[in-house]
C-alpha cells in the first residue's frame, strides 16, 4: 500500500473516530499523521523498512505500528473493525456540502439517521431544522446538496477517470494480440467531467482481448459481454466499455466513438453531401447505409478520414461542433498548446499557509520536474481557515524565498521561486494594500467568500482586475466539480474588464476546479485576454495538474502564445511588470 492510500486511510480513521465522539486529540492525531505522509518526499516503504516512521511529525508508537501494518500487509484490522462499527451511510452524509462530522453525529444520535435517504426525509418533514445548530437554511442547503449529488452520481472528474483509464490502456497495449488501441469518448475529448470510459482496440482475436479485459485488476463486475464488446464496472463505480474491431475498421470506430453526438452528425452529413456513407465501420461509396468492403474508402488513420471529407485533421479535444468544421475547412485550426511547453505555475501554496510542503521542498520539486520557475502565492490574512499570512509573516516569507533563490544561484542553476500572494477579494477591496502588493512578483486575486448576487460578484472581480498590482484573477467562478456550482457572475463582463486592463485569467488546473471553464477561453483569447495555467498546488503531486490544465486549455482552443506560463523567466518577468507600468 503506497503513501497516498495509507494517508487516505488515516484521514478516514480520524473521521470515523470523530463520528463516534472520541477524544478530539486522538482524532486529530490521525489527520496530523495523514498530512505528514502527504508531504513525505521519500518512499514510505523505505521508512517502514528502516524503522524510521518515528522521525515523522506526530508519529507515536501506536501510529507507527498501524502504518507499518498497512504498508507491509495492505490491511489493518483496527480500521476494518472501526468501519463496521459506524453505519456506512454516515460517511455518505459527510460528502454533502456543509455537513461535517459533528453535524452527522448529532443527526445520528438525536434523529437516528443512518442513510442519505433518511436524512432527506427528515429534512422534508422539518425534523432537521428543529435541531439545535441547524435551522431552516441549513435544512434547505442539505436538500440542495442531496439533489446536486444525485444529479452527478454517475459522473466522474477528469483526473479520476484518467487515473483509472491509463493503466487499463497500458495493459491493453502490452497484449500481444492488440494491434492498435486508444481511449475514446468524452475522456479522449478531455471533458472536465466524464461518464463511462470507452476503449477501442483492433485485433484479429477479439475473444482473447475481451477475456483479458474483463479479468484486469480493478474489475469488480461484468455488466455485459458479446463477441466484440464488453462492459465492466471498475473499483470506484466507473463503467468501462471495450470495443474490439478489425484493424481496417479501427480509425472509423475511433473517430465515431470519440466525437460528440453533434460532431458526428456533421461528419455524417458531410459524407452524404459527397455521395458517401460514414459510420463506425468505414467510409463507403454508397447512397445507402452499407458495410460492403468493395465500396470502402480505405483510410489508415483518422487524419485520412478528415481529408476524404475535405477537412484538415480536427484534434479530439475540439470535436464538439463548436466551430471546428469552419476552421478545418479553411485549414485555420490553431496549433494547440502542448503541456510540455509550460515552464511553471504561478499559483501555489506552502506550509506558510495551507500547503503541505516547505518552501525548500516546493522549490526542489519544481526544479526536479524541469520547471524554470514556480510562484509561491500563499493565502492572505482574511483566509484565516487556511492560515493566511499577515503583512509581517509575508515579509518574513520574502526573506526566506530570497535565501532559497540565492542557494540556486550559487549552485549555477537558473531556477527561481517567485514571490507572491493569493490575495482575497473582499467586499470593500483587496486584503492587502497596494504598497504591500507592489513588493511581490506575482499577485493572484481570488474571491473566496462570494455574494449571492451576480452583480456584486461581478463588481468585485472587475474592481480587482482594475487594480494595477493584480496580475490575474484566480479560479474566477469558484466552482468545485461535482460538489459545488459556480457562484453567480457575469463572466462576459469580467472578461471584457480583463481585456481592457491587461489582467490575465487563471485556468486553475486543480482536478476539482478546471476554472475558467473551457467554453469561455476561445472568446476570451479573441479579446486578447491571456491565460495562466496554474496548479494551485498544495502537495508535491499537484504539480501534475499542469498536464490536466493544458488539456483543458487545448479544449478551449488555446495556443502557446495564449498562455503566459509558456514564457521564459525573463519574458515572464517583463510581462508581469507590464501591468504595473
Amino acid at each position: 500500500m503506497n503513501r497516498d492510500e495509507v494517508a487516505a486511510i488515516l484521514e478516514e480513521i480520524g473521521v470515523l473516530l470523530e463520528l463516534k465522539g472520541e477524544n478530539p486529540f486522538k482524532t486529530r492525531a490521525y489527520s496530523t499523521g495523514a498530512r505528514s505522509l502527504e508531504s513525505l518526499e521519500e518512499p514510505l516503504e523505505k521508512l517502514v523498512a528502516e524503522n524510521r516512521l518515528g522521525e515523522l511529525k506526530g508519529f507515536g508508537e501506536a501510529l507507527q505500528s498501524k502504518v507499518a501494518t498497512l504498508v507491509t500487509t495492505g490491511t489493518l484490522p483496527y480500521y476494518e473493525e472501526l468501519k463496521k462499527s459506524v453505519p456506512a451511510g454516515l460517511l455518505e452524509m459527510l460528502r454533502l456540502p456543509g455537513v461535517g462530522p459533528k453535524k452527522v453525529r448529532k443527526l445520528h444520535q438525536e434523529l437516528g439517521l443512518t442513510t442519505v435517504d433518511a436524512l432527506e426525509a427528515a429534512c422534508r418533514d422539518g425534523r432537521v431544522a428543529a435541531l439545535d445548530g441547524f435551522g431552516e437554511k441549513s435544512q434547505q442547503k442539505i436538500l440542495e446538496g442531496i439533489a446536486f449529488r444525485r444529479q452527478f452520481a454517475s459522473r466522474h472528474r477528469l483526473a479520476q477517470a484518467l487515473a483509472v483509464a491509463e493503466p487499463i490502456l497500458d495493459a491493453l497495449r502490452s497484449h500481444p494480440e492488440v494491434l492498435r488501441c486508444s481511449t475514446a469518448g468524452s475522456l479522449r475529448r478531455w471533458k472536465e467531467v466524464v461518464g463511462d470510459l470507452d476503449f477501442v482496440v483492433s485485433s484479429k482475436t477479439p475473444a482473447d482481448i475481451l477475456d483479458f479485459f474483463v479479468s484486469l485488476p480493478g474489475v469488480e463486475s461484468i455488466s455485459g459481454r458479446g463477441d466484440t464488446k464488453a462492459s465492466v464496472i471498475l473499483t470506484g463505480g466507473i463503467q468501462a466499455d471495450l470495443r474490439v474491431v478489425a484493424d481496417s475498421e479501427f480509425p472509423f470506430a475511433l473517430a465515431y466513438f470519440t466525437g460528440s453526438k453533434e460532431h458526428n452528425i456533421v461528419m455524417r452529413q458531410r459524407a452524404i453531401a459527397r455521395g458517401l456513407r460514414l459510420n463506425e465501420y468505414g467510409l463507403f461509396r454508397s447512397a445507402e447505409e452499407t458495410r460492403d468492403p468493395a465500396k470502402l474508402v480505405r483510410c489508415q488513420t483518422e487524419d485520412e478520414i478528415f481529408r476524404a471529407l475535405d477537412l484538415e485533421f480536427i484534434p479530439p479535444e475540439l470535436r464538439e461542433d463548436l466551430g471546428e468544421f469552419v476552421a478545418a475547412e479553411s485549414a485555420s485550426l490553431p496549433r494547440l498548446l502542448e503541456w510540455t511547453q509550460l515552464k511553471g505555475s504561478l499559483h501555489n501554496h506552502s506550509t506558510w499557509s495551507d500547503g503541505r510542503q516547505s518552501l525548500e521542498d516546493v522549490a526542489a520539486r519544481a526544479h526536479e520536474i524541469g520547471c524554470a520557475y514556480w510562484a509561491v502565492t500563499d493565502h492572505s490574512k482574511s483566509s484565516f481557515q487556511a492560515n493566511g499570512l499577515d503583512v509581517a509573516r509575508l515579509r518574513q516569507q520574502l526573506q526566506a524565498i530570497a535565501a532559497i533563490n540565492q542557494s540556486y544561484q550559487d549552485a549555477g542553476t537558473d531556477f527561481r521561486l517567485l514571490t507572491g500572494t493569493e490575495v482575497d477579494i473582499l467586499k470593500d477591496g483587496l486584503d492587502f494594500p497596494d504598497e504591500v502588493l507592489a513588493q511581490l512578483e506575482v499577485v493572484v486575486a481570488s474571491l473566496h467568500v462570494p455574494a449571492r448576487e451576480e452583480a456584486e460578484n461581478t463588481r468585485r472581480l472587475i474592481r480587482a482586475a482594475q487594480n494595477p498590482y493584480v496580475h490575474m484573477l484566480g479560479h474566477p467562478t469558484g466552482r468545485l466539480l461535482l460538489e459545488r456550482d459556480a457562484y453567480p457572475v457575469d463572466l462576459h463582463a469580467v472578461i471584457e474588464a480583463c481585456a481592457e486592463t491587461g489582467t490575465w485569467i487563471e485556468l486553475n488546473a486543480s482536478s476539482y476546479r478546471l476554472d475558467l471553464d473551457w467554453r469561455f477561453w476561445r472568446s476570451a483569447a479573441r479579446k486578447g485576454v491571456r491565460c495562466v495555467i496554474n496548479c494551485d498546488a498544495h502537495r508535491a503531486d499537484h504539480a501534475g495538474f499542469l498536464r490536466l490544465g493544458a488539456g483543458i486549455a487545448r479544449k478551449g482552443w488555446l495556443t502557446r502564445d495564449d498562455v503566459m506560463n509558456t514564457r521564459s523567466l525573463p519574458e515572464l518577468r517583463q510581462a508581469l511588470n507590464a501591468k504595473r507600468a
